[in-house]
This record gives structure tokens, C-alpha cells and sequence, in this order.
């Protein structure tokens, strides 16, 4: 089984920054994909940025320039930087990693945490 906890959630002020981590643990030795997604209130969930096992980054365009997702050398940790923080950014964020169990990737997801921007 796998266990993934996000932490760094809360309430910051538009313009403001905010890192989010998320630490994976459990039967994690064929890690593939990593990435970050978001719900807000009323929405879809949505990609907000994935990191392939080889490094390879793709964001949505509503981020880039201002999010970046890093991770380290392990794969136990993967973590989003948001600088520049609109109202718009106000979600739930979910970290999703994907597991190659035999021939198939395997997603799990975290419980999630709560990202505000207001004044």
C-alpha cells in the first residue's frame, strides 16, 4: 500500500507564496509520475503540474511562470512552489503519484490540503 500526506496548505494573501509537500511512503519503489492537481469549489479536478521519472515537467498554463514542482532524488517527497498567488489559485490540492505494479500504473492520491488566496 501506498501513503501519500500533503502538508504547507493555507491562507495567504494575493502576490503572496506558498510551498506545498507532499511525503510518499509505503510500497514506493517504482514510482513513475508524480504530480500535483486541484479542486476548487463548484470545478473539475485539474492537472496543475506532473514530473515524469525522467525529469520531464509539464504545467498548466494557468501556472506556469509562477508554480514549480521539484522533488528529490528518492522520490519520497515531491513539492510545489507557488509564487505569485492569485484568488484564482484557491483549491483543494491533491498529490498523485502513479506506480508501475507489474505491466500497470497504479494512481494514488493524497487527502489533499487547503490552498486560500485572499486580502
Amino acid at each position: 500500500q501506498v501513503q501519500l500526506v500533503e502538508s504547507g496548505g493555507g491562507l495567504v494573501q494575493p502576490g503572496g507564496s506558498l510551498r506545498l509537500s507532499c511525503a510518499a511512503s509505503g510500497n514506493i519503489l517504482n514510482i513513475d509520475t508524480m504530480a500535483w492537481y486541484r479542486q476548487a469549489p463548484g470545478k473539475q479536478r485539474e492537472l496543475v503540474v506532473d514530473i515524469g521519472s525522467g525529469g520531464n515537467t509539464n504545467y498548466a498554463d494557468s501556472v506556469k511562470g509562477r508554480f514549480t514542482i521539484s522533488r528529490n532524488n528518492a522520490k519520497t517527497m515531491v513539492y510545489l512552489q507557488m509564487n505569485s498567488l492569485k484568488p484564482e489559485d484557491t483549491a483543494v490540492y491533491y498529490c498523485k503519484v502513479e506506480i508501475w505494479v507489474g505491466l500497470t500504473k497504479v494512481a494514488y492520491w493524497g487527502q489533499g490540503t487547503q490552498v486560500t488566496v485572499s486580502s
